[in-house]
């Protein structure tokens, strides 16, 4: 017998399967799909099992497969088949596929470490007629009695036993331990009965739940409040009673803890959670009950796209639109993608939820790819909350910097009637950047050539790129002089300009800072829940799904963050974002108030968020589109050639674009090379080759045509991303 193994170097030149002899004592074992030890070039590697056989054609001499790695991680027929569909689509290695489908704790690369917790249990050592003997030779005792139990019970656990009578019956060879998985459990039980749908609800309701058994994509465009969450719990409980499983994504980690809480409370035991903030041995834990089919459901974030179910039933995507369903690194998927590909292979639908779809997916549901299926009202028939828009450069004439002369009166409206406000912020830390008055000198990254943001309450000045930190000086390490200037605002310096401002604030920070450690984003959000703080400070994290019943107003303090940002897509993400941060406010039975500050108040981004209008801002917003050739009138993709030296950099990205014009459609629009956004990272300079096309039968071709040009030159390192989100 033979395997056909995929190994776990990352590297183009290796990436096909390797042949090995199954050894006998693993012949009766061993599975496709099933994690094994290879030798492979003097050393023993990592694998996955694709294929076995009878036969073997070749005229080498073949290594055995060393072990078995795991035995409860095998990856199914689909998921094997999925790996496949994201190498084709993305043109990563297949073992990168696969890697990518497994948590931390899974990884191919790592040492196997035993996550499980485990019970001892005692059974018989001897044969029966021997434990007998045994028994009838010897005084009734402790050691008799255990005997007498296992007779009749078989095994027993040990913790029940006496354990100096175990102790000599084990060295008499009469029993033996045995180790087994503790079978865990959600503590968590059902606590609440169903709500009722609205007429509107019942309606989208309806109309996804009789297509349960067809490959079809719905979105459900909902207002913020709508009750898009209840509509996708009777969605999954109607999907539970027909013995199917459901999976559910969610966009950040910020929101799990929140929605986690509903599905505990509506179906208990039932939920498994997958996402980057558990530890690995609760992943390992979460990954074996939904391989063991302990669970119904699986809620997590991006890569719990790939949840080892089986007859799933359901799959939804909410916040459709998030950027973080989208991987930056290499596989580059889109949750989106391999979620109609599940969809397809169970026949089953998928549901979209969001209250700012993303122009592609609305455009798809207006060429009738998607359905569209509506929810135009808040639950309860509530208001949306009033926004106003307020100037800032009129603002800055009455010397009001930060917050201006309205949301000012408003936050202490707020205080008076024991309500609760959240301040939005894209920025955090404290200063984003610091410059020397006397000389002009500013903190720059050494590996990234961007400016350093300073953080106060650890004195440190970081870059968010690179990770690189180091101490802040009290003087100018340029001139030696005392003229260090703040520039910029973040998050941490609003949070203490609010502590100043208002005697009656009790401020809480929400942003990468703060929450960077485990459970914080739980905390930071019962604690505002249950009005221990009464101002919610944040950045984009704090802009969806959560639901805070006293909180009536929310402030930005500076729309324009998103809106300058040079990429085609920054309208549509400011306009997001605005309109998923207004919808935190009045959600219960008080009006909610929304104050934008900007500079910018007659953008057509910004009035559309005025008017709680998406059908405005993807009307103007399409025209945009379609007469610059971007999404979703084109395709994009996008090559990044990096290397450590920047003349190499410079001449391969001109080699690159040359091969591109010879080989690719004359249709297709081909722009740069030009300097990538971050031109310098970690050391690497960077360039950028965009590729608009709208049919291109050579593109997918002429990229792998690349990508194995490059995959031996140890100098120069090629990038590439189909559909990305960001150029």
């Amino acid at each position: 017998m033979y395997a056909y193994c995929i190994i776990e170097y990352p590297v183009k030149s290796l990436d096909k399967a390797f042949t090995y002899k199954i050894p006998s004592q693993l012949q009766e074992k061993l599975q496709v799909g099933m994690k094994v030890l290879v030798p492979f070039n003097n050393r023993l590697v990592h694998g996955i099992v694709l294929k076995i056989t009878k036969d073997y054609s070749g005229q080498y001499d073949l290594k055995e497969i060393e072990k078995i790695e795991d035995e409860f991680l095998i990856l199914n027929k689909e998921l094997l088949e999925l790996g496949r569909y994201m190498q084709n689509i993305t043109l990563c290695n297949l073992i990168t596929s696969y890697q990518t489908m497994l948590p931390s704790a899974l990884k191919i690369k790592e040492q196997k470490k035993d996550y499980n917790e485990y019970d001892s249990y005692i059974v018989l050592n001897q044969p029966k007629e021997i434990i007998q003997n045994f028994i009838n030779t010897h005084k009734k005792s402790n050691k008799t009695q255990i005997l007498e139990n296992l007779l009749e019970q078989k095994e027993q656990n040990r913790k029940e036993l006496n354990q100096s009578s175990l102790r000599e019956l084990i060295k008499l060879n009469m029993v033996k331990v045995e180790k087994r998985i503790k079978k865990k459990k959600n503590e968590k039980e059902i606590i609440i009965d169903n709500k009722v749908l609205n007429e509107e609800q019942q309606k989208v309701y309806e109309t996804i739940s009789s297509n349960f058994n067809n490959s079809k994509t719905f979105l459900l465009y909902g207002v913020t409040g709508s009750g898009k969450t209840l509509i996708y719990i009777h969605l999954i409980k109607e999907v539970i009673k027909q013995n199917k499983t459901a999976l559910l994504l969610v966009p950040e980690i910020s929101l799990t803890g929140q929605i986690i809480n509903i599905f505990y409370e509506n179906f208990g035991v039932d939920v498994a959670i997958l996402h980057s903030g558990l530890s690995n041995k609760e992943k390992y834990e979460e990954y074996l009950k939904i391989l063991n089919n302990e669970v119904k459901i699986v809620i997590g974030t991006r890569s719990a796209v790939f949840a080892p179910l089986t007859n799933i039933g359901i799959i939804i995507i909410d916040e459709e639109h998030s950027d973080t369903y989208k991987q930056d690194n290499t596989p580059r998927y889109h949750a989106r993608d391999i979620a109609i590909k599940r969809s397809e292979y169970h026949q089953c639908p998928l549901v979209l939820g969001s209250a700012t779809p993303s122009l592609e997916s609305m455009a798809r549901a207006g060429k009738k790819v998607y359905e569209l299926v509506q929810l135009k009202k808040r639950a309860n028939n509530l208001p949306l909350p009033k926004v106003f828009i307020v100037d800032m450069k009129q603002e800055l004439e009455k010397r009001n910097f930060i917050i201006s002369e309205l949301l000012d009166q408003k936050i202490k409206e707020c205080f008076e009637k024991k309500e609760q406000v959240i301040l939005l912020l894209n920025r955090r830390g404290f200063s984003t950047f610091i410059t020397c008055s006397n000389c002009g000198f500013t903190y720059k990254c050494p590996h990234c050539e961007i400016t350093l943001t300073y953080h106060k309450q650890a004195n440190t000045l970081r870059c968010h790129y690179c990770g690189y930190t180091k101490i802040k000086d009290d003087i100018c390490p340029e001139c030696h002089e005392k003229g260090l200037n703040y520039m910029g605002m973040g998050t941490e310096k609003l949070e203490e300009i609010i502590k100043g401002k208002y005697e009656q604030a009790k401020p809480i920070r929400m942003d990468a800072d703060t929450t960077s450690k485990k459970g914080a984003h739980s905390k930071i959000i019962t604690a505002f829940k249950n009005e221990e703080y009464n101002i919610l400070i944040g950045t984009q994290m704090i802009s969806k799904g959560l639901d805070f019943p006293k909180c009536t107003l929310v402030g930005v303090i500076n729309a324009d963050t998103s809106l300058n940002i040079p990429d085609f897509r920054s309208s549509e993400k400011t306009f997001s974002l605005l309109d998923q941060a207004a919808g935190r406010a009045g959600r219960s039975t008080t009006p909610g108030n929304v104050i934008i500050q900007t500079f910018n108040p007659d953008n057509e981004t910004i009035k559309a968020v005025k008017e709680h209008n998406y059908d405005l801002f993807y009307q103007s917003e399409m025209k945009v589109r379609k007469i610059l050739k971007y999404p979703p009138y084109y395709y994009l993709a996008n090559i990044k050639i990096g290397s450590t030296n920047y003349s190499e950099a410079s001449k391969e990205a001109t080699k690159v674009k040359k091969y591109l014009e010879k080989n690719l459609d004359p249709s297709s629009i081909i722009l740069g090379p030009s300097t990538a956004s971050n031109f310098k990272r970690n050391n690497i300079y960077r360039f950028s080759i965009t590729i608009k096309y709208r049919f291109d039968k050579y593109l997918m071709k002429v990229l792998k045509e690349l990508d194995e040009i490059y995959a031996t030159n140890k100098n120069v390192f090629l990038e590439l991303d189909i559909n990305p989100l960001w150029i």
